[in-house]
């Protein structure tokens, strides 16, 4: 029988939304620490909400291009448990990060990906996401599914990003089979603001898919002896 599917929603800028996404059963809440990004939020800000989400609820800080003693400094501060990282950090800094964080390496499936880059990363979970010139995450665009299936036997724990929403979130679980998938702009009325119907409708789906994949598997029929 599969594990639950966590749930990861980013770019969570406001309490009322943070609240929102813990009430309808999100594992994950992502908040941006990237200055260029139109969902980036203060360090003191993101502290008052993460020390109201409940234990259960992980806090994730996303970081882009920013070295291990800012990225340190900054999660510390805001009280953030795991790290999600973009950009052009290495592995030895992912590793330096991981004696003391839950990390997340981001890669995208741009032409030059290859599912065995995620191996360079052992002691990450690793997210796949749509690649753009400039954005990072949040571009609403789907990344390539059977690149981000072939990248799992390659890492402990994959996320599945990029382009994600209610009515495509099931063909990507089934197509990927990820550990976790995360949401972004799909659940949004503008970016930052969180959209509560489409949070509501994008879990509910995924749910859904897990009791369909777990019924199938149930209703599968057993192979009989040969006589």
């Amino acid at each position: 029988m599969m594990n639950p599917i966590q749930i990861k929603i980013c770019g969570v800028t406001n309490a009322n939304d943070a609240r929102a996404c813990v009430e309808l059963g999100a594992d994950m809440i992502g908040f941006n620490f990237y200055p260029a990004s139109p969902r980036y939020i203060e360090p003191v800000m993101i502290r008052r909400i993460v020390d109201a989400l409940p234990a259960r609820t992980c806090a994730v800080g996303v970081f882009v291009d920013a070295g291990p003693a800012e990225i340190h400094q900054l999660a510390k501060a805001a009280g953030v448990r795991c790290v999600q990282l973009h950009g052009h950090t290495t592995p030895e800094s992912c590793n330096e990060l991981a004696r003391e964080f839950r990390v997340i390496r981001a890669l995208s499936t741009h032409t030059r990906f290859e599912p065995e880059h995620a191996a360079a990363f052992p002691e990450c979970d690793v997210l796949i996401d749509a690649y753009h010139p400039v954005l990072r995450g949040g571009t609403g665009q789907t990344c390539d599914w059977s690149a981000a299936r072939d990248a799992l036997r390659h890492t402990r724990f994959l996320i599945l990003s990029g382009g994600l929403d209610a009515q495509n979130v099931g063909r990507a679980i089934a197509a990927v089979t990820p550990h976790a998938v995360d949401v972004c702009s799909g659940v949004e009325s503008a970016p930052g603001l969180k959209d509560h119907r489409a949070l509501e409708q994008f879990i509910s789906a995924v749910r859904a898919t897990e009791l369909s994949v777990r019924a199938t598997s149930t209703h599968k029929p057993r192979p009989t002896m040969s006589s």
